[in-house]
C-alpha cells in the first residue's frame, strides 16, 4: 500500500515535468514532430506510473534540433527530489563504449597496443584454457569465448584478484567463433590500457576524452568531485545485499554515487565493464563528437579510423554484427533501435536502464538515462525501449528501413 502511494506520488511529478521541455539552440518542434514527442513523454510517463522507474532524462537531436527532457523524481517516495536535466545517473555498461572502447582504440593510434595481437602478448598469465588464440579484437567485438562474468564466490576483492580471476578462465568455444557479450572481456581490456597507458583508466579518459569534450559531469567515482544528492540512486538494501556477495551494505543503504555493478564494486568502483556515472547532455556531447568523426567543437579526441572501428561491422563473419564496442545488429540491440533507425545505426544500453543510439545516416540520436534499478532489479524497461527507439526516429523524420519489420 506504501509502495503505491509512493508511486502514484512519482506519477504526479512525472505528469507535472511532462511540459517542461529544454528546447536549446532551434526553436520548439523545429525539424522535429511535435505528435512523436508527446508520445515519447506519455511513453515514459507510463512506464514512472507503472513502476518500472522512478526518473529519467530523455535527450533527443537531429543536426542541431534538440529536444531534452526530465521525468520523475529519484525515488518513489513523497517529496522525493525531482529528476532535472543536470542529474548524474550510473551509466552501467555505457561505459564499455563511453570509456573502454575509445580507450582502447586512441591507445592503438598511438601505436601503444595493436588491436589484432594476442591478449597474452599483454598479459602472459592469461595464457592457457584456450585463450591464447583471443585478440583484443575479440574481446572488443564479444566474440572471445570467455564467460559472461566472474562469479561472486569464493569471496574476492580488487583488481588484481579481479585480474587474476579474469585469466584463470577457460573459453567456452573457439576465439572468434562464437558471440556472447561479456563483463570479462571488457574487464581485460579495461586493465590492458592500464597497462599500454601507464595512468588508471578513470584518469586516462578523463584527461583524454572527458576534460577535453567538456563533459563536465562524466566520469569515474563521482563522489570524488560532487555530492551524493547530485547523483540518481539506484539499489537499496537489503536489495543491494542480495548483489553484494562480500557484505559491503548495510540494510537499507543506498546506492548513491556508488557503483551498482557488483563485480566493479569488488574490483574498487573502477573498471573497464562499469563505473562512469554521467548526464545525458554529457553523453550527447559524446555522441556528437562521434557524428563528426572524432572531434568536437574544434577538439579532435579520436582519429576518424578510431570512430569508424568503434562504430561500424568489425566482428568475425556468421556472428552478432558488432563495432569494436558499439552494438549493431545483436539481439541486444533491437529494442533500442525500434523499428524505423536502418542498419548500420548503433548504440550500446546499460543494465541501470541506460541508452546511447545513434543513426549517422540521418544525423540523428538519443540519450535515455535512468536509474530503474531502484529500489531493485525486477523491473522490466525493454518494451519501453521499443518505444523510445521507434519513437524517436520517427520524431526526428528517420526514414524506416525496409528490411526491418
Amino acid at each position: 500500500m506504501l509502495r503505491s502511494l509512493c508511486r502514484r506520488t512519482a506519477i504526479l511529478a512525472a505528469l507535472l515535468l511532462a511540459g517542461c521541455a529544454h528546447l536549446p539552440g532551434r526553436g520548439p518542434g523545429m525539424d522535429l514532430d511535435p505528435e512523436r514527442l508527446a508520445e515519447l513523454d506519455r511513453a515514459i510517463a507510463a512506464s514512472i506510473a507503472g513502476g518500472s522507474l522512478p526518473g529519467a532524462v530523455f535527450h533527443l537531436e537531429r543536426d542541431g534540433a534538440v529536444y531534452e527532457k526530465a521525468f520523475g523524481a529519484y525515488t518513489y517516495a513523497p517529496g522525493a527530489t525531482a529528476v532535472t536535466p543536470d542529474t548524474v545517473f550510473d551509466a552501467a555498461s555505457l561505459s564499455k563504449v563511453l570509456a573502454t572502447a575509445p580507450a582502447v582504440l586512441l591507445l592503438a593510434e598511438e601505436g601503444k597496443l595493436d588491436l589484432e595481437a594476442p591478449l597474452v602478448r599483454y598479459f602472459p598469465e592469461c595464457a592457457g584454457g584456450g585463450k591464447d588464440a583471443i585478440t583484443v579484437r575479440h574481446l572488443l567485438t564479444h566474440s572471445s569465448g570467455l564467460p559472461a562474468g566472474l562469479a561472486a564466490k569464493p569471496a574476492w576483492q580488487g583488481s588484481e584478484a579481479a585480474h587474476l580471476l579474469a585469466c584463470s578462465q577457460k573459453v567456452t568455444h573457439a576465439p572468434g567463433a562464437f558471440f556472447r557479450y561479456s563483463d570479462i572481456n571488457y574487464i581485460l581490456l579495461g586493465q590492458l590500457v592500464e597497462k599500454a597507458s601507464g595512468d588508471t583508466i578513470d584518469r586516462f579518459v578523463q584527461q583524454r576524452f572527458y576534460g577535453p569534450l567538456g563533459m563536465r559531469d562524466t566520469g569515474y567515482l563521482p563522489l570524488a568531485r560532487m555530492p551524493a544528492g547530485a547523483i540518481a540512486p539506484t539499489q537499496r538494501g537489503a536489495e543491494a545485499a542480495a548483489i553484494t556477495a562480500h557484505g559491503d551494505l548495510a540494510p537499507g543503504q543506498l546506492l548513491q554515487g556508488v557503483v551498482h555493478d557488483p563485480t566493479v564494486r569488488r574490483m574498487g568502483m573502477v573498471g573497464g565493464s562499469a563505473g562512469v556515472f554521467t548526464t545525458a547532455r554529457d553523453v550527447a556531447r559524446f555522441a556528437r563528437m562521434l557524428l563528426n568523426g572524432g572531434e568536437l567543437d574544434g577538439v579532435r579526441v579520436l582519429g576518424r579510423e578510431s570512430v569508424r572501428l568503434l562504430t561500424t561491422v568489425q566482428s568475425p563473419p556468421g556472428l552478432a554484427a558488432r563495432g569494436m564496442g558499439m552494438d549493431i545488429d545483436s539481439p541486444y540491440a533491437q529494442r533500442p533501435r525500434g523499428t524505423v533507425f536502418p542498419p548500420g545505426s548503433y548504440g550500446h544500453t546499460g543494465y541501470t536502464g541506460c541508452i546511447l543510439w545513434v543513426d549517422p545516416v540521418s544525423r540523428t540520436f538519443y540519450v535515455f538515462l535512468s536509474n530503474r534499478v531502484y529500489p531493485d532489479d525486477r523491473s522490466n524497461v525493454l518494451p519501453l525501449y521499443t518505444q523510445l527507439g521507434t519513437l524517436s526516429a520517427q520524431a526526428a523524420h528517420v526514414r524506416a528501413s525496409v528490411t526491418q519489420q
